[in-house]
């Protein structure tokens, strides 16, 4: 008999614990949005992301810096040797003026914007390629 009491007041305590204290709260009804959850896009907006990802600039820039010796000093969002590309992109305007000054920079070399450490030239690299490359992490910035 001590078990069943014990067993009826431990059922009794977990529902009164459970319960919704007296207060009765009526539920609206809330229609869902319909989202992609990956991307977070309603159906008709475009994903500006995607629209970049699938330009050329992007797609060759990403291509020569993937190929290039950047990635031992650089990173898309983190800091490494040098500045992130993302740090990078909303830093400067994107300006022709400043693509060419960045992308001369990438052939030249550099010192002192970002600190101390010397970024490595890259006299082989052609301007075209240099810019396409800045445009790629022009891509990068925040919006």
């Amino acid at each position: 008999m001590k078990r069943f009491i014990i067993l009826f007041s431990a059922i009794a305590v977990v529902f009164f614990a459970c319960g919704d204290g007296g207060e009765k709260v009526e539920k609206e009804d809330v229609p869902l949005k319909e989202t992609n959850l990956k991307t977070g896009e309603k159906p008709g907006e475009k994903n500006e992301s995607q629209d970049i990802k699938n330009s050329a600039d992007y797609k060759k820039g990403l291509s020569l810096v993937a190929k290039s010796d950047c990635i031992t000093c650089h990173a898309v969002d983190s800091k490494l040797i040098g500045p992130s590309y993302r740090d990078i992109a909303n830093k400067y305007e994107n300006t022709e003026e400043n693509r060419e000054m960045l992308a001369g920079k990438i052939i030249d070399g550099g010192k002192g914007v970002w600190g101390d450490v010397l970024m490595t030239p890259h006299k082989g690299l052609s301007k075209d390629d240099a810019l396409t490359m800045v445009k790629y992490i022009m891509t990068l910035k925040n919006n």
